[in-house]
């Protein structure tokens, strides 16, 4: 009886490669006869191209506080001179400062009669800083240490990195999709003994901007700005008329 098993599961499994034989041959066959009776084919083709990010927003903000008002603008002053200074001798220039944020410091106390109140004891300024400039590659090795060394509260944000030329690309890499589509289509259309004629109608995807060597995509688009160096990504669907 034990013997008997092994014959067993033998039949079975050969049963089973025997019918995803057939079945993959029902595929095939089933795609033959679509193309064969179609008169049109429709494939999906893409195109990819790497390219350098030309411009990079970069942005940072420095604080200082005091006791009055008066003496927390007179530092925050200082401190932006020293801001300044720091970005011209790093060979930045078109750099803007944006509005000062003032925020109270408030305690709280008890008065005579055990209410508590709120009174001042000093302020908190802040300012920030923005660059937009094409020299992307020293903005994004900037070193801010020299700031804090000259005790300035001084804090950076990550740079966004931009590729403005894309609108300019969309042309060609839309020809290239839907050369690749066509591709794709004829190699289909082969097996079904059928030509490619006149391309009937193409969709386009969106563009995917990734960082390098990534391939992470979305229904809206990705549009990475967080890398120096990407990839753009363009798909087309295309529907052609066989032969």
């Amino acid at each position: 009886m034990n013997h008997s098993r092994p014959q067993l599961f033998g039949m079975l499994a050969g049963l089973f490669l025997a019918a995803g034989l057939v079945f993959s041959s029902m595929l095939a066959t089933t795609t033959w006869l679509k193309v064969k009776n179609s008169q049109f084919i429709t494939s999906k083709g893409s195109t990819r191209k790497n390219v350098k990010s030309d411009l990079v927003i970069w942005k940072g903000s420095f604080t200082t506080g005091a006791p009055t008002l008066l003496e927390a603008q007179k530092k925050l002053k200082a401190d932006a001179t020293k801001v300044g200074q720091f970005l011209s001798g790093s060979s930045v220039t078109n750099f803007v400062f944006t509005p000062i944020n003032i925020e109270e410091i408030q305690s709280s106390f008890k008065d005579a009669a055990g209410w508590v109140q709120l009174r001042t004891t000093g302020y908190r300024l802040s300012q920030g800083v923005r660059v937009e400039s094409a020299d992307v590659d020293r903005l994004a090795q900037l070193d801010t240490t020299p700031l804090v060394e000259q005790d300035v509260l001084f804090t950076t944000e990550s740079p966004q990195f931009l590729y403005t030329r894309v609108a300019g690309e969309k042309v060609e890499m839309l020809a290239d999709a839907t050369r690749d589509a066509r591709a794709r289509a004829e190699q289909i259309a082969m097996q079904g003994g059928r030509g490619i004629a006149n391309l009937h109608d193409a969709e386009m995807g969106v563009f995917q901007i990734t960082p390098l060597h990534e391939s992470d995509t979305s229904g809206g688009g990705e549009n990475d700005t967080s890398s120096l160096d990407k990839t753009i990504t363009a798909v087309v669907t295309a529907t052609f008329l066989l032969k």
